[in-house]
């Protein structure tokens, strides 16, 4: 075997090597994470309970990953007066109202989000729960039904439009639709408790 033979062989191989080494194609491509950031959010929803108007304050915040993805955790809870009829009434109170929160994973993904204006869809799943409480002494937390909580698994999708207002601040109004499974609260089922929600959002964080 002569030496261009060799050389021709060894470059061959090489080549064949290179062939092996490269990536297969695939459907889904994944460049890993390009862009690390976070915020927090704070929230106003209006919805109904029990066929009543609810106000409802939420806070939820997480991180952000390559300007798409928020994985975090949510936290919200009724502030107005929801009337319990007097059949529900766990106990005689003068103002007897319901107290509805929820609290869970939160993922939510943004499209385009460098725009001024785009979209955003979101997920909240957790436990819900529902007490009673007298509101004339709201600030006696004896006076809530912690004897027998009700808990509950709870689902909430949305989608919002968002407005970039700076680099750190975003508003972001939307919809959702909230949805409970296994409630047993007296006198409210899981069509009670369920419902759409209007709402208003600010986000602060790096975005």
């Amino acid at each position: 075997m002569t030496i261009k033979s060799i050389l021709a062989a060894m470059l061959l191989f090489l080549a064949s090597l290179e062939l092996s080494a490269q990536k297969n194609e695939t459907l889904f491509k994944s460049n890993g994470i390009r862009k690390s950031g976070g915020y927090g959010a704070i929230s106003n929803k209006f919805t109904r309970i029990n066929g009543e108007f609810a106000n409802i304050n939420e806070v939820y915040g997480g991180w952000y990953v390559n300007r798409s993805f928020l994985i975090g955790v949510a936290a919200s809870a009724t502030t107005n007066r929801m009337n319990v009829p007097e059949e529900n009434k766990i106990w005689d109170g003068e103002k007897m109202t319901y107290q509805y929160g929820q609290f869970g994973l939160m993922t939510e993904y943004v499209v385009a989000s460098t725009r001024k204006i785009h979209f955003a869809v979101n997920l909240i799943t957790g436990a819900g729960f529902m007490l009673q409480y007298d509101r004339r002494d709201y600030d006696d937390w004896e006076e809530y039904d912690s004897r027998n909580p009700n808990f509950f698994f709870v689902m909430e999708p949305g989608a919002q439009a968002e407005l970039n207002l700076t680099n750190w601040m975003r508003f972001s109004p939307g919809i959702s639709y909230r949805r409970a499974f296994g409630s047993n609260s007296k006198g409210l089922s899981d069509d009670d408790l369920s419902g759409l929600s209007a709402n208003v959002t600010f986000k602060f964080g790096r975005f």
